[in-house]
């Protein structure tokens, strides 16, 4: 790997670089985005039958507010559950905007990193074309140089692919899945919205 690594080139390291950071914000954003961690399956069933008993105290609204996202959400339609329905519906609606922040948060880092890695890999096949007519003199080429230079624009072409593949199709899926869960967390928010005020009539 090391042999790999100086035949390339010194430009390599800015891919490796790269790679570094987008498999670690393909973890992390792996481990955040687990639809358990969002929306748990319970959470609503439990927050309609705290506002049913009537014992919506501000720990309990505190403590919704930390469990998770949807809990941010829909703390956040408990603090106004005495306000008519418009005020209630534009509270969730400003925190809902504030989770989907959070959700989307590294995303454009790594789609920064699936269309820059191209880029970093073009850049190396110059530095390796420009090595190439370096070692063109009078007397001829410089076999070693010349083969330096080969080495230096074909890996860094096919690093910068390499790195940009994976890092394109995992910053698609995590943007389709933070749009998923912020409209499972947008009906979520309606439908107690919808319970709340049913129940006043």
């Amino acid at each position: 790997m090391f042999a790999i690594l100086q035949a390339a080139g010194w430009p390599i390291y800015l891919l490796l670089l790269a790679s570094i950071i987008a498999l670690a914000l393909i973890i992390e954003r792996s481990l955040s985005l687990r639809r358990q961690r969002i929306l748990p399956k319970t959470l609503l069933a439990e927050v309609i039958r705290v506002y049913q008993a009537g014992k919506v105290k501000q720990e309990v609204i505190d403590h919704l507010a930390a469990n998770s996202p949807l809990g941010k959400v829909l703390a956040a339609g408990l603090r106004n559950v005495d306000a008519p329905r418009d005020v209630m519906k534009e509270s969730i609606e400003e925190a809902g905007g504030a989770v989907a922040h959070e959700l989307e948060r590294f995303l454009t880092t790594l789609g920064t990193i699936a269309s820059l890695a191209p880029l970093m890999g073009l850049f190396g096949t110059v530095v390796g074309m420009i090595e190439i007519f370096g070692s063109q003199s009078a007397s001829g080429a410089n076999p070693a140089q010349l083969a330096h230079g080969i080495s230096v624009a074909l890996y860094n072409t096919g690093f910068g692919l390499l790195i940009a593949m994976p890092a394109l199709i995992f910053y698609r899926h995590f943007r389709a899945l933070v749009d998923s869960l912020v409209v499972d967390m947008e009906q979520q928010a309606v439908k107690f919205v919808d319970i709340v005020h049913s129940s006043r009539k």
